[in-house]
C-alpha cells in the first residue's frame, strides 16, 4: 500500500514530454500528487526545497544546469534529511546504453525517452515499495549519505552533466588569465584554489586574484586530481594548502588555507574527504 500523501515533482524542459510523463503517471499512480512541474534544474532545486516532495523525476538534459547537477545542488541544501527524508530519484534521459549502465550501476532508477508505459509500470512498484518500506527517521541521514555516494559516481561517469574523460596528456602547467591588453602566465603551481563566479571562475594564490572564462568542468580534466580536490560543486582547492578542517554549529565542514585569510565551505557531496577529521 502506497502513502495517500505521496507528492512528486517533474523537470523536464520539453513541454510534450513533460504532459506525457504525467499522464502516464495519471494511469500508473493515480493516488499520485504532482506538486509542480518545472522546466529547469534551478527551479527544479528551488521548488523541491520549497515543496519537499516524496519523488523527483529529473530530466538530465536541462537548460542552466542539468538534472544530475540538480539532485547534487539539492542534497547539498537539503536541510534536516532526519526529520524529513531526502526525495527517491528517477532520471529521466535519452542515453546510450553506457550511461543506462552507469545508472544501474548504482542502484537509481531511469526512465528512458519517450516513456514507456511497462517501464514506468515498474518504476513505480519500486517506489512504492520504497516509500512505504522508509527507515526510521534516525537513519534517514544515512540514506541521504547512500544517495550522495551514488551521485558521486554519476558524475564521474563520461558524458553524464557534461563530465568527461580525464585527460590523457600531461596535467596543466599554466593558467593564461586576462587583464586588459596582457595576459598572465599564472603557474598552477601557485594556484591554491579555484571558485565559479558568475561567468568567471576565480584563481586564487597567495598574493593574487585572476579571472578567467573557462568552465570549471572544462578545467577540471585538466588537473591532477591528486593535487587539486574538488570540495565543492564550484570550488577546487590545492590539497597540500590545506591546513585546518573545522566543523561549525550547524555541522558544516570548512577549510582553513595556508597563505589565503577566507575560510572554504564543503558540501556534502564532498565531505566524505575529511569524515575522520
Amino acid at each position: 500500500m502506497t502513502p495517500p500523501t505521496a507528492r512528486a515533482l517533474i523537470a523536464e524542459d520539453e513541454p510534450l514530454l513533460a504532459a506525457a510523463l504525467q499522464q502516464e503517471l495519471a494511469r500508473a499512480w493515480p493516488d499520485l500528487q504532482i506538486v509542480a512541474s518545472v522546466s529547469d534544474g534551478l527551479s527544479a532545486v528551488r521548488q523541491a526545497l520549497a515543496l519537499r516532495p516524496d519523488v523527483l523525476f529529473l530530466d538530465i538534459r536541462m537548460p542552466g544546469q542539468s538534472g544530475l547537477d540538480a539532485a547534487v545542488q539539492l542534497a547539498d541544501a537539503w536541510p534536516d534529511p532526519a526529520a524529513r527524508p531526502f526525495p527517491a530519484l528517477v532520471f529521466v534521459s535519452a542515453y546510450e546504453q553506457y550511461a543506462v549502465q552507469a545508472f544501474e550501476a548504482q542502484a537509481m532508477d531511469y526512465l528512458l525517452k519517450p516513456v514507456q508505459p511497462a517501464r514506468l509500470q515498474g518504476t513505480v512498484q519500486r517506489l512504492r515499495h520504497a516509500l512505504v518500506n522508509r527507515m526510521p527517521r534516525a537513519s534517514n541521514a544515512i540514506d541521504l549519505e547512500a544517495t550522495m555516494a551514488q551521485l558521486r559516481h554519476l558524475l564521474a561517469t563520461p558524458g553524464l552533466a557534461g563530465a568527461t574523460p580525464a585527460a590523457a596528456a600531461a596535467p596543466l602547467a599554466f593558467i593564461q588569465a586576462s587583464s586588459g591588453s596582457r595576459i598572465h602566465m599564472v603557474p598552477v603551481a601557485d594556484v591554491l584554489y579555484f571558485e565559479a563566479a558568475d561567468k568567471y571562475l576565480r584563481v586564487l594564490t597567495a598574493a593574487r586574484e585572476y579571472l578567467i572564462r573557462t568552465p570549471l568542468k572544462e578545467l577540471i580534466p585538466q588537473l591532477d586530481p591528486q593535487v587539486f580536490w574538488q570540495i565543492h560543486r564550484g570550488t577546487l582547492v590545492r590539497a597540500s594548502a590545506i591546513t585546518a578542517v573545522a566543523r561549525d554549529a550547524a555541522g558544516k565542514l570548512h577549510l582553513e588555507l595556508a597563505g589565503r585569510p577566507e575560510k572554504l565551505p564543503v558540501s556534502r557531496l564532498h565531505a566524505h574527504r575529511f569524515r575522520a577529521m
